[in-house]
């Protein structure tokens, strides 16, 4: 039984699309459940000069995971997460490290970037400045 050329390539192109579409949101679950992601989010929710830029409700978008900037290894993770509310958008910036696999995450610093270039520091680790 031979099947149509056109159909094989048809069903095997859905089969791919499918594949990756289901890949791509599996990946962004991972990030978006890892400690260091929710722990930033948390501190972006807390922070009230944030806020007062962003304005509420924030909405936080699905990360560009070509972006060079977004990776994660052994020991450090750095991402760039996109957010928005009704008065502006911009970028949230986590930089996190760890002593080890299998160790916990640890945030270094997390700052708002805003579409015109402000920056808001939202975490830095005690005893390094003025944000939380």
């Amino acid at each position: 039984m031979s099947v149509p050329l056109g159909k094989l390539v048809f069903f095997s192109s859905v089969a791919t699309s499918g594949t990756c579409t289901l890949l791509y949101f599996l990946i962004q679950k991972m990030f978006s459940r890892a400690s260091y992601y929710q722990l930033a989010l948390e501190h972006l929710h807390s922070h009230a000069e944030a806020l007062e830029a962003l304005g509420t409700p924030l909405s936080v978008h699905y990360l560009q995971l070509t972006d060079k900037y977004n990776f994660e290894d052994i020991a450090d993770a750095q991402l760039r997460i996109p957010v928005s509310g009704p008065k502006s958008e911009g970028h949230l910036y986590v930089s996190s490290s760890r002593e080890g696999p299998f160790r916990r995450w640890n945030l270094q610093e997390v700052f708002l970037e805003l579409r015109d270039g402000h920056r808001i520091p939202v975490f830095k680790p005690s005893g390094e400045g003025p944000a939380r």
